[in-house]
């Protein structure tokens, strides 16, 4: 009975969101200019990652938010074994910070870890300032959310075949009371992270499908929704193209 309530929940919020919008629907537009997916890879069992969290959780009030990045925080399961079982965890996220070391775009699998379009970002611990976008012109990635789904195009000027549409559900303003573990007894305010995920593949640089629903989250995740979509091919797990926003 507690996971059926709590897929439900999940399902209705996102429901409640899109049905606020009577008439008309949520559009994303990246432009031609790639925009850069910050991604880190943290995890609440790990006492070197509130200092990481906090540092994206600013990212919330900057200016080119959504327009010059999209930040996303995936929490990993590797250190859940230390004694407290991250709620956000997922070895799907593991396995993604993995493929990235498979690929030879990042050294190794650790926490905190940043990429930053695709590429390890070891700045990050000398000097935490945002990094500069490419200015690459990789395509435009334009999305729109409406009662029926998810419905995106890429557009380039090169081949679309193998192209994957990566949609992420964010949470914010989440807080968590650590009990056990690296970091027991504190209490760990978290913003865009990562509830649920999904793929879908293309050869056409179109998709129609589906938000994502956050369907095993703790309870108490109630705070704001955003969304960050983004492009890639293949295996490689490297975004081309992205892009995001709040969701109502």
């Amino acid at each position: 009975m507690y996971n059926v309530s709590k897929q439900l929940a999940g399902t209705f919020m996102v429901f409640l969101a899109l049905a606020s919008l009577p008439g008309q629907a949520l559009d994303f537009d990246s432009g031609n200019r790639q925009v850069n997916l910050i991604e880190l890879f943290s995890s609440q069992g790990c006492s070197s990652c509130p200092p990481a969290e906090r540092w994206m959780s600013e990212l919330k009030d900057h200016d080119g938010l959504w327009r010059e990045f999209v930040p996303v925080v995936f929490h990993v399961d590797y250190w859940d074994y230390l004694g407290w079982n991250d709620p956000y965890a997922s070895i799907k996220n593991s396995q993604r910070q993995r493929r990235y070391q498979l690929h030879g775009r990042c050294s190794a699998v650790y926490t905190p870890g940043f990429m930053v379009a695709g590429e390890e970002w070891a700045g990050w611990f000398s000097e935490p300032k945002l990094p500069t976008t490419s200015g690459k012109n990789v395509g435009r990635l334009k999305v729109e959310v409406d009662e029926d789904g998810v419905h995106a195009r890429f557009l380039r000027g090169a081949d679309n075949r193998g192209l994957i549409l990566n949609v992420a559900l964010l949470g914010f303003d989440l807080v968590t009371h650590i009990k056990k573990g690296e970091n027991q007894g504190k209490r760990l305010p978290q913003d865009f992270v990562v509830l649920a995920i999904q793929t879908t593949k293309s050869d056409d640089g179109m998709w129609n499908t589906k938000l994502p629903t956050a369907d095993d989250t703790p309870s108490n995740a109630q705070g704001r929704r955003g969304v960050a979509f983004w492009v890639s091919h293949g295996s490689d797990p490297a975004p081309i193209q992205a892009t995001g926003g709040w969701l109502p």
